[in-house]
């Protein structure tokens, strides 16, 4: 049995931008220890495992390393596959159904735009070897359920920051984000996101990380509405707007393949 397998940019308006995922269809449920299989050999930083129910689509991620709570780019590449398959209506609200509850993505004119959780990050003691890990120092620390958020002094320091993935994996959480104001008038902030402790080096546009970048600007700026830019080697523009302890996500999406996986999938 083959199974139908896209690859999608997403946050991206160009193929080769943006951050790439995997989608893959499920008819059935499958064992996590062969999504995890199946993520291993895409090497995409997210693949994410698409289920029909009643109510929506099953959703989960896998990084090459382990599965993951919360993922805003593959989520956005599912609900674009969904669409471009004819699988919802083009005007029907993608539901997923996942380890961070219900999630909803909808088309907002050439954009996508994800409801997803606020995380929002309280400030902490920088760890012993943050500083020696990123090879820069910061401004703030700040930690979220997931992750650390670490604001730089300046946009420069920001993209040229070549931290030591080695130490940074040894990090008690998920990953590192680290911020900064913007150096051109059409973002307000920058990002960058390292995780290599499941496996992603660097990600090159992180939705979730928005999640905790939105209350923290929010808080900074006094304002609701941002659009930012993962300043990663692809790039990627994001649109963040707060709504209470919700965080709206919009970005656009270019699938790059179609394709069938060859090898079933496992039951559960």
């Amino acid at each position: 049995m083959t199974l139908p397998m896209h690859v999608v940019d997403a946050f991206a308006d160009r193929a080769f931008g943006g951050n790439p995922a995997a989608v893959c269809r499920l008819p059935a449920p499958a064992g996590p220890a062969w999504m995890q299989a199946v993520a291993r050999e895409m090497k995409h930083s997210e693949t994410a495992f698409l289920l029909r129910r009643a109510d929506g689509w099953g959703l989960r991620w896998f990084t090459p390393e382990a599965e993951v709570k919360l993922c805003g780019h593959a989520t956005l590449a599912s609900a674009h596959v969904l669409w471009e398959t004819g699988e919802l209506a083009a005007g029907e609200p993608a539901r997923f159904h996942t380890l961070s509850g219900r999630l909803t993505a909808r088309r907002n004119g050439d954009d996508i735009e994800l409801d997803f959780p606020a995380k929002p990050v309280q400030p902490v003691l920088p760890p012993a070897g943050l500083a020696a890990a990123l090879g820069a120092d910061f401004r703030s620390v700040s930690r979220s359920e997931f992750d650390y958020l670490v604001e730089l002094d300046s946009p420069a320091t920001l993209r040229q920051l070549r931290p030591d993935f080695a130490r940074l994996a040894a990090l008690p959480v998920r990953g590192v984000i680290v911020t900064s104001v913007s150096d051109t008038p059409e973002f307000a902030f920058l990002s960058r996101f390292f995780a290599p402790g499941v496996g992603v080096e660097e990600d090159p546009v992180t939705g979730s990380a928005h999640c905790s970048l939105g209350p923290f600007w929010q808080a900074k700026l006094g304002r609701d509405e941002f659009t930012a830019w993962q300043a990663s080697s692809r790039g990627g523009r994001v649109c963040v707007t707060m709504r209470g302890d919700r965080v709206l996500l919009a970005g656009r999406a270019v699938t790059v393949l179609r394709g069938e996986l060859a090898a079933g999938a496992a039951s559960s």
